[in-house]
């Protein structure tokens, strides 16, 4: 099952699963992990019975008037991956984004995710770059 909250009502269950995945699993600096987009994002939590198993925001990007999304935050804790849980948390974001009047998505992807974007329908674009110690690539989605 998939939610979409607010961040007042998300952060309990989505930061822990965050903390898990990036910040111990991955090495990104605390410090980077919450950031101010947090509060204005609308998040997707994935599951399993009652437990929380997986994450995901979006952001309504300033100055596109509804128009542009994006997509980040992406984490599924180690046990539940492979699933499909990360596809069924992107497709709610894309709903969720779509019935706000968005028609393009972005994200930040880790150079190892893309090949999961590219399954459903994100198209890599621009340089590789740093993003926390961690290669990405942009991506985008038009619908």
């Amino acid at each position: 099952m998939i939610l979409i909250k607010p961040w007042k009502d998300a952060l309990k269950e989505a930061y822990p699963i965050r903390k898990t995945v990036f910040i111990e699993e991955q090495g990104v600096p605390e410090s980077m992990e919450l950031d101010e987009f947090d509060p204005l994002a609308q998040h997707a939590l994935a599951y399993q019975g009652s437990h929380c198993i997986g994450t995901a925001r979006l952001i309504l990007l300033p100055g596109h008037q509804g128009h542009c999304g994006q997509i980040g935050r992406m984490a599924v804790l180690s046990a539940y991956r492979n699933q499909g849980v990360g596809g069924q948390l992107l497709h709610a974001l894309l709903e969720a984004g779509q019935s706000l009047g968005i028609r393009q998505f972005k994200l930040h992807a880790q150079l190892s995710a893309i090949p999961f974007y590219e399954l459903h329908g994100f198209i890599a674009q621009g340089d590789i770059y740093d993003e926390a110690g961690i290669a990405h690539r942009d991506m985008i989605c038009t619908i």
